[in-house]
């Protein structure tokens, strides 16, 4: 699946910039790793990269969407997907929750800016700020959320958006923080 993926972005862009692997692979090869996969997949998925991501910036994009109905939250135990990674990675891992409410829809359109902010929340203030870098090149602005105990916080902002999306018949509603310098 990852290569044919890979394919098609490639083709969007023009030039062959992304390969597709596995996710250990994927994971070893990487200096900052992200993980994009629906809540049911997490687990799984941080299990099979632990090893791969000892030392490295993980950005935890999942959300615990409610299976049933995705504009409720479903959280784990340990209160966000962030904090379930990040107690299940250990502490050489510095998992940063990011892009969490930012349209897939809008992330696929490579052709222009994505106006919206993007909330970053981590225990690590380097690998957050370095995840902020990574939002700007990206065309968003990045706001410092602090501490990982805020991830559950804005991993639920996603069901909210989602259930505006639906009410609005729009693919892709974001967040914008006022009153920041």
């Amino acid at each position: 699946k990852a290569v044919g993926v890979a394919a098609e972005l490639n083709q969007e862009l023009g030039q062959e910039l992304i390969k597709g692997m596995a996710n250990p692979e994927a994971a070893a090869a990487s200096d900052i790793v992200a993980i994009t996969v629906p809540f049911s997949a997490h687990k799984p998925t941080l299990e099979s990269v632990k090893d791969h991501v000892q030392g490295k910036i993980l950005i935890d994009v999942c959300v615990p969407l409610d299976p049933d109905n995705v504009r409720k939250m479903k959280y784990p135990e340990a209160g966000s997907a962030t904090q379930e990674a990040q107690a299940l990675l250990g502490d050489e891992v510095k998992v940063v929750a990011a892009f969490q409410n930012v349209s897939a829809t809008e992330l696929r359109h490579l052709e222009h800016d994505i106006d919206c902010d993007v909330l970053v929340c981590g225990n690590d203030r380097g690998a957050r700020e370095t995840v902020m870098e990574l939002v700007e090149k990206m065309g968003m602005t990045p706001v410092d959320a602090g501490l990982a105990y805020n991830a559950p916080i804005v991993e639920g902002l996603t069901a909210v958006l989602i259930g505006l999306n639906i009410r609005n018949k729009v693919k892709g509603s974001g967040i914008r923080i006022t009153g920041l310098p």
